[in-house]
């Protein structure tokens, strides 16, 4: 059965924002004073009245109760809220100073808006809950089709299909017939408007990988006549991940797809400082533990103290990374091989320890002194191995707009890697830097890889 009551949503929440507008305030009017007598005469009749006005200029200017099902949740309705109560607030403020009201009380005005807020925010989530089981059950739905079929297409339904709250159900493909959507469509373009009309379907979805300009115009030009939506999904996914944002040029919106944040210019001056100040420190400081583990590495195994390797850095730049040797000198003589984890036999008995506690990265401060590496980024790879890990995961490009680095949250999450997959899931984690690199979230890598060191869980 499909019930279509959105239309009364609006004055459903102006009538309920109004109530308890009107309750609060003559309920906090009984509680400050024991008595409603006066609350209907002068003064406080001009400020119950300047309040409800008030309200009713920021619905009318603001448009608080118009949004798009995917935003009706919790805290999108309370943020709303809040900002109308602000506003409301501020403009009551000024409006006490303007005429010097002072005779009004103070404690009558905070209870006031402690029992409004309370009220609005009670409609509000209890009304989303009531909504949100009332769409799943299958009431006031939007019957949707999709147009072009594909993986953008799958994913679509999937996710109103994941969330039959929002009301949305889903009534066929539409694409022109191949031998890769057989048995899996409604019907073709020329079918579309007459299933559109006969099914009263709401929405049409069209995927722009799978559908060219021709029949997009013709699904667009009939839509108000047959009366329904068209809305366009384009797969952006790839360039959002690696910060595109959006410009306008006059009216023409213009997608940028180079990242800002990686761009910016304080963030990378400040990190360098960072990078070199503690660096210094570590080395400086750290120096007779750096001339113990030499010692250590050089009598418990034959070989050289230092191991160096080449390594991919900050655009697909080559550099030699150093760390304390933790395997035996011809651990590679057959080619580039993944540790196979702490039982490998190459590594040293003393190796394993170093690499418990993570002490073999520590000559890698020098490659953060000469600008090769960061102290917290994404662990850099060989090239032998990023070519591996791309034709599985393309968004490892990504990673090679910033600055390697010695500790990482893949690091601290997953360890090291023993073979490409794992190489996969410990990139699922360091994809997450990009996006909220900042100091404070550097100072917690760096607590956290300290913590890993003192509990020896390097993996």
């Amino acid at each position: 059965m499909r019930h279509r009551y959105s239309i009364l949503f609006f004055p459903l929440h102006v009538f309920a924002d109004f109530l308890s507008l009107n309750v609060a305030f003559t309920g906090a009017y009984w509680i400050k004073f024991q008595t409603l007598e006066g609350v209907s005469d002068p003064p406080y009749a001009s400020l119950w009245w300047f309040f409800n006005s008030i309200w009713l200029i920021e619905i009318l200017l603001l448009k608080p109760y118009i949004f798009p099902r995917q935003l009706f949740k919790a805290d999108h309705l309370i943020k709303k809220l809040l900002i109308l109560m602000v506003i409301h607030v501020a403009v009551i403020a000024v409006y006490w100073v303007a005429i010097k009201a002072y005779y009004y009380s103070r404690e009558h005005l905070l209870i006031t808006y402690i029992l409004f807020t309370s009220l609005a925010a009670a409609f509000r989530i209890g009304g989303l809950i009531f909504l949100r089981e009332y769409r799943a059950r299958g009431y006031n739905n939007r019957r949707f089709v999709i147009v072009g079929y594909g993986k953008l297409a799958v994913s679509i339904q999937s996710f109103y299909e994941a969330h039959p709250e929002m009301g949305f159900r889903f009534y066929g493909y539409f694409d022109q017939p191949t031998t890769e959507n057989e048995g899996v469509l409604k019907g073709n373009y020329g079918e579309l408007r007459d299933y559109v009309k006969t099914q009263g379907i709401d929405c049409v979805y069209c995927c722009m990988p799978y559908i060219d300009s021709i029949h997009l115009k013709n699904i667009v030009d009939q839509a108000e006549e047959v009366d329904y939506q068209v809305k366009l999904l384009v797969d952006f996914r790839g360039f959002l991940a690696k910060g595109a944002s959006v410009e306008y040029h006059d009216f023409l919106p213009v997608l940028n797809l180079s990242s800002q944040m990686l761009a910016d210019f304080r963030v990378n001056v400040f990190k360098r400082a960072f990078d070199i100040i503690f660096s210094l420190c570590v080395i400086t400081l750290g120096l007779p533990i750096f001339l113990v583990l030499a010692l250590i590495t050089k009598f418990t195994s034959r070989g050289p103290i230092l191991y160096a390797q080449e390594r991919i850095g900050r655009e697909g730049k080559p550099f030699k990374i150093y760390k304390f040797r933790s395997m035996y000198t011809d651990a590679e003589k057959s080619g580039p091989v993944l540790s196979g984890g702490l039982l490998d036999s190459r590594i040293t008995p003393w190796g394993r320890f170093m690499r418990q506690t993570r002490l073999d990265e520590l000559p890698q401060f020098f490659n953060v002194l000469k600008g090769d590496m960061s102290v917290v980024g994404p662990r850099p790879e060989r090239q032998f191995f990023i070519d591996q890990i791309v034709e599985i995961a393309p968004e490892y490009r990504s990673l090679l707009k910033v600055k390697p680095g010695i500790t990482s949250i893949g690091q601290i999450k997953y360890g090291y890697a023993a073979n490409i997959d794992e190489m996969v899931q410990r990139l699922r984690y360091d994809l997450l830097y990009p996006k909220r690199r900042s100091f404070v979230f550097d100072m917690w890598i760096i607590a956290q890889t300290l913590r890993v060191m003192a509990q020896g869980r390097g993996k």
